[in-house]
């Protein structure tokens, strides 16, 4: 899952203002790039003397932060990205691993300390060339420069799709093989031959004509004191050994034998259990509570009072559980009480139809083009729900003027300065222990957590550590969730079926320009965005805006093809750029789904075509509504241009677990309000999609078609659920403009 400063980063009230300001200091730093590089420089230089340190503290030799090699050939590799099972950090290996030439069993992957001299410059760069499209001037950027920003900006963060195709590319690939010419130009100086008579394989640096080889754990220490090419040739993708191969990821064996530690399962001795209850309505407050019945459990040894929660801590999960279901606190609405559903949707519904827009985009007089009759449709989509497997778990303990923190977390670096935050203390003080997470698709981004803040106020009380655990309840009723939002499209039509003008108005909490795209090239488009902020925290969800915009887009092109009397393959073809990678991957899509073929009575097919994170996405959904109103999904056919490739089977899972995640959200995701408060209170009332209702098939493919790389992660996401409502309408006559589905089987 990503976006300040990736499109991981979307947010409303305070967080939203946070990301905002993240985004503004990047660009603004730029701006400013020629003051104090002096300064600047030596900063840099300490940082990468500090990371340099703290690597080599137990043995082997570093390089340009993320890479040791041990004298006994191990090759470790630090990460700047958490492992949430999306097996993007075995994606990483293999990037560093191919130009090293490293022998992939000596390789290993472990977490990049949560201090700013690992803070993720490559990461900040490749955003920076994606965002302004200026790659070239931002590669002119000096290197000191960009690594102060992304200090400054405490930047580790694991989302927006990014790892791969920014922290890979950008740095990882560059860092494999400058270490292996730095490690061809010491063997050559110990062999006292021509580096160019050197080949490099299985971390070996051979001399084919001696038969003599050298192995790189002996090489390590001096090439460690040379001074890497800042811009290393890459290999041709045909010399290739280790990327695009489905290598075995590196994460899995200590997940099957359960050595792997997540936050949840993470303990010290003398630790305590602590759980929260925060006010049901969001900008509520705590305004009394009997603490009595909760110390009368047994194991409960203390109630904490939050300004906006109450806390219970015990000697394990299960009397802190029952001590806070022990309570009744007593919380004020914040002047949040009337906040419904229906009152947002009407809310949005009247900024639009004022017409004054906080931003625009768009080319051409869309007005002139929509002409006295336009086509016209509306949609709305709710708040939905991370649902991630593993509740929130952070440990914290406060001892000796000292904090640590254990846990999962998508930015370690920025969740260890929140804690410096909250606690008051300076950072060198303040350490945070980066563990693998279970599942998170955005949600576990610090900016929308309140579980940092949280945890560090109950530490500084206890003489002991303390484990919060949010319950299933807590973590569904006080999410961080991708934002209700309403759009209403326009568009006219020549008589010979072309698109004349197009115009998507749309009211959200923040504008979803920054990652969506609109593929289809017309003569006049307007995308206006109208803000609108409930009371609840909005965050960054799977593919974020694309996902809402997926479905207006692409359920609209559908409408106005049926209006056209034309295919909507067609249709939609004949709206793309001539030879573009659009146009190559819908028609791949068509040509293997069938598309067109005849199918059983009361099934149809659907399809979209989305564009998110550099990466091109079609799906075809063959689809049809069961005896109890639910729509069934018979098969996927998913075609997927990411440019290239890392690891196809990775690739593949990760494309798989969108189309799920998509079509989940579109039958039957929902998180609504009453009074202010969020209705459903776990996962028995937010239905998620099970096993029985998965699509019987799900064919996917991808074309390397050698473009910059894009996400994967993300993709697969945003056309599923225009595809089924697309497909539903083909076999039923009936348009889902409103989601979930199940909500509008049931009306």
């Amino acid at each position: 899952m990503a976006d300040n400063p990736t499109a991981e980063m979307q947010a409303a009230a305070p967080a939203k203002r946070k990301g905002v300001k993240r985004r503004a200091f990047l660009i603004g730093g730029v701006a400013v790039v020629g003051a104090g590089l002096f300064g600047i420089s030596i900063a840099d230089s300490n940082a990468a003397k500090s990371a340099k340190a703290r690597l080599e503290s137990d043995g082997g030799h570093s390089f340009a932060t993320w890479l040791k090699i041990g004298e006994d050939d191990s090759i470790t590799i630090y990460s700047p990205h958490t492992d949430i099972g999306q097996g993007s950090n075995t994606g990483l290996a293999q990037m560093l691993a191919e130009e090293l030439d490293a022998a992939w069993d000596q390789v290993r992957v472990v977490s990049a300390p949560a201090e700013p001299a690992f803070a993720n410059v490559g990461l900040g760069r490749a955003f920076l060339a994606d965002m302004t499209g200026q790659p070239a001037i931002i590669n002119g950027i000096p290197q000191s420069f960009l690594s102060f920003i992304a200090r400054q900006m405490n930047l580790q963060m694991t989302g927006g799709s990014t790892a791969l195709r920014f922290t890979g590319r950008v740095t990882f690939q560059n860092v494999g093989a400058a270490t292996r010419l730095a490690l061809v130009e010491t063997a050559a100086k110990r062999l006292a031959v021509p580096a160019d008579e050197l080949t490099t394989q299985d971390s070996h640096v051979i001399h084919a004509k001696s038969g003599r080889a050298l192995r790189y754990g002996e090489l390590a220490a001096e090439a460690a004191t040379l001074s890497l090419d800042n811009a290393p040739k890459l290999k041709d993708p045909s010399q290739y050994r280790i990327m695009r191969q489905s290598m075995q990821r590196l994460d899995i064996p200590a997940k099957v034998d359960g050595s792997a530690q997540y936050g949840i399962d993470f303990s010290v001795p003398d630790m305590r259990v602590a759980t929260i209850m925060a006010a049901p309505v969001r900008g509520g407050k705590l305004t009394s509570v009997d603490t009595a019945p909760a110390l009368a459990v047994k194991g409960v040894e203390k109630v904490i009072k939050l300004d906006d929660a109450v806390a219970v801590v015990a000697k394990g999960y299960w009397p802190a559980i029952s001590g806070l279901r022990a309570l009744t606190p007593e919380f004020s609405d914040g002047g949040n009480g009337g906040i419904s559903t229906a009152s947002i949707f009407k809310a949005q519904g009247d900024l639009m139809a004022k017409g004054e827009a906080d931003s625009t985009a768009g080319d051409g007089d869309v007005q002139a083009g929509l002409g006295a009759q336009p086509i016209e449709a509306k949609y709305q989509v709710p708040f939905l729900h991370h649902a991630m497997m593993e509740p929130f778990a952070l440990t914290a303990h406060f001892k000796d003027g000292k904090l640590n923190i254990w846990g999962g977390m998508q930015d370690p670096l920025a969740t260890k300065m929140m804690a410096v935050e909250a606690s008051g203390l300076d950072a060198d003080n303040v350490t945070f222990h980066p563990m693998m997470i279970g599942g998170s698709f955005g949600r576990r981004l610090p900016m929308y957590m309140e579980i940092v803040g949280q945890v560090t106020k109950l530490a500084m009380q206890l003489p002991y550590p303390v484990k919060l655990i949010w319950s299933r309840e807590e973590e569904v009723v006080q999410g961080a969730y991708r934002p209700q939002s309403s759009a209403a499209l326009k568009a006219s039509l020549t008589k010979e079926k072309r698109i004349t003008a197009y115009r998507n108005d749309y009211a959200q909490p923040e504008s979803a320009e920054s990652e969506t795209v609109f593929p289809y090239a017309l003569p006049a488009v307007s995308r206006r965005h109208f803000a609108h902020v409930s009371n609840q925290q909005t965050g960054a969800w799977r593919s974020v805006n694309s996902t809402q915009q997926g479905f207006y887009n692409e359920s609209f092109m559908d409408e106005l093809a049926h209006a056209a009397g034309e295919d909507p393959v067609v249709f939609r073809r004949n709206h793309l750029k001539a030879g573009s990678r659009h146009v190559r991957v819908l028609d791949e899509v068509a040509a293997r789904s069938g598309w067109g073929s005849p199918l059983p009575a009361g099934t149809g097919r659907g399809v979209a075509l989305v564009e998110s994170f550099r990466t091109i996405v079609a799906q075809v959904i063959e689809a049809s509504v069961g005896d109890d109103g639910m729509p069934k999904v018979h098969k996927v056919t998913t075609v997927v241009d990411a440019g290239s490739i890392v690891n196809p089977d990775a690739a593949m899972a990760q494309i798989e677990g969108g189309i799920i995640m998509g079509l989940s959200s579109a039958i039957g995701e929902a998180i609504t309000l009453e009074n202010g408060a969020v209705q459903q209170s776990n996962l028995a009332d937010y239905p998620l999609l099970k096993m029985a209702g998965a699509p019987l098939v799900m064919d996917i493919h991808f074309l390397n078609s050698g473009a910059d790389m894009g996400g994967i992660g993300e993709p697969g996401v945003p056309p599923a659920a225009p595809a089924l409502a697309n497909a539903l309408f083909a076999a039923t006559g009936k348009r889902v403009r409103n989601l979930p589905i199940l909500t509008q089987a049931k009306a």
